[in-house]
């Protein structure tokens, strides 16, 4: 299928690793100019380096810092539109699910994750919006089935998480005008190395295998190619129908409709 993505201006924040940088290993595929990011630059360099080789000739731009930082994320977009001259497709894969478990959760911690995983996207969103409301686009958040549905995941973060995907259908109705659309993924349990279900294999490995084979029917972890493949195809031209949903991808786990 042709997607029709060649020399659209993507922002992929995140996206050193996992599933980021499978989204952006994507959207070059497909032709796109992509800026990728990531808090380590060394981390974030070694990345620009695998993708350069996989994608010989391919645009591609590395940010490295901190994208929940207001600073931050306005210097990248600067730096981004003096380069390539917009930006059409925005794809904030901003977070952590890292967290203490229980109920009896203090201010601090509740604040932490709110603005890992609801206000840096949130920053990054109304930065980016000026710079697209001229040419239209994709606006896509990375949310969680913690959102959607009961889990084992920290209070602060699930709430977070769902707070995202509201986020995004109100946004989707205001920004809709400019011809942007703003959808969400919630991704299920996704494997990858140095991501937190690799750490818990590494350290509990047949707990986690039986919590696997109980809860997924289709009885393994996900990968961060199958999440960049619907990702892909959403913030495409190919999708201009679909704006303020959330689609789960989690191999059958949630429940509900």
């Amino acid at each position: 299928m042709e997607l029709h993505l060649k020399d659209r201006v993507a922002l992929v924040a995140g996206s050193s690793r996992g599933i980021g940088k499978a989204i952006a290993a994507s959207l070059l595929r497909e032709g796109c100019r992509v800026c990728i990011s990531g808090r380590d630059p060394s981390v974030l360099h070694d990345t620009a380096i695998e993708l350069r080789s996989t994608y010989p000739g391919a645009e591609l731009m590395e940010s490295a810092g901190d994208f929940t930082s207001a600073a931050v994320i306005a210097s990248a977009l600067d730096v981004l539109g003096r380069t390539w001259g917009g930006l059409d497709i925005l794809v904030a894969n901003v977070g952590s699910g890292t967290g203490k478990p229980g109920w009896l959760q203090d201010e601090s911690e509740w604040e932490r994750l709110f603005n890992l995983n609801l206000f840096g996207s949130v920053r990054l969103a109304q930065a980016a919006i000026p710079r697209m409301r001229s040419r239209g686009g994709s606006i896509l958040f990375v949310s969680s089935i913690a959102a959607v549905e009961a889990s084992p995941a920290p209070l602060p973060y699930s709430a977070a998480k769902a707070a995202l995907v509201n986020y995004a259908k109100n946004l989707s109705r205001s920004v809709a005008l400019y011809g942007i659309r703003v959808n969400c993924i919630a991704p299920g349990n996704i494997l990858f190395p140095g991501g937190s279900w690799d750490r818990h294999l590494q350290n509990r490995r047949e707990s986690v295998e039986q919590y696997i084979e109980q809860e997924v029917p289709v009885k393994r972890f996900g990968t961060p190619e199958e999440i960049a493949d619907l990702a892909t195809v959403l913030v495409s031209p190919v999708s201009n129908f679909a704006t303020g949903s959330c689609f789960v991808i989690d191999g059958g786990q949630t429940r509900t409709i």
